[in-house]
């Protein structure tokens, strides 16, 4: 019954065909079968996957637009949200593509094997975002749940020249991290509430310079 209301929730915001439906829930499946091996969501989120993670992650779809090529979804863990993002790409029929750039060797094969079961257009790559001789070039940047934003954007700076968009999900203390950062960084960004969380909300970065 809890399920089924989490799928009326996420239905009521966004209308998806039914064949994504079915790849939503055999992504759940295998998420939760795989949990119990390797450490990919929490435990108290288990019973909340729709809302929590999918629903969470779908929303970022509405930041995307047909001229954007490439999408890079940085510590990407158990695929939120770049898988999720995927399988709204292939819903909607958008030729994007998604990477997605993961440095645990166990959660590379996790997403290899949703990639495979659902033939999304995504690659999972095994590399630390932090390793010294590593860089983007994808049109856009998503971060969710992966390092402090001071982290994130020196990181983005450091590799990633050329982005269109830097999407972060920020959650309580997201605006006490942005006034934080606007000492260092010259920032120009949009911001939405989370339609999952009133504590949460997305940015979109489309300029980023150190002052």
């Amino acid at each position: 019954m809890v399920r089924n209301k989490q799928i009326d929730t996420f239905s009521r915001y966004y209308q998806v065909s039914r064949e994504t439906i079915s790849s939503l829930n055999k992504y759940e499946e295998m998420l939760i079968k795989s949990n119990k091996n390797i450490n990919l969501i929490g435990k108290s989120t288990i019973k909340s996957i729709w809302e929590r993670h999918f629903l969470d992650s779908f929303q970022v779809i509405d930041f995307i637009d047909k001229n954007d090529k490439s999408l890079i979804d940085v510590g990407s863990g158990a695929g939120f949200p770049g898988l999720i993002l995927a399988i709204a790409a292939k819903d909607r029929k958008m030729n994007l593509k998604i990477n997605l750039l993961e440095k645990s060797p166990k959660k590379i094969n996790f997403l290899n094997q949703i990639i495979k079961n659902l033939k999304l257009d995504a690659r999972a790559i095994n590399k630390n975002v932090q390793d010294k001789n590593y860089t983007f070039d994808d049109d856009i940047l998503v971060a969710r749940a992966f390092k402090p934003l001071p982290i994130i954007l020196e990181l983005i700076h450091n590799k990633a020249k050329n982005f269109k968009k830097l999407i972060i999900f920020l959650g309580k203390t997201g605006r006490d991290e942005l006034l934080h950062t606007s000492k260092n960084w010259d920032i120009q960004y949009k911001q939405r509430m989370s339609i999952t969380s009133k504590d949460s909300f997305i940015i979109e970065i489309n300029k980023l310079e150190k002052k």
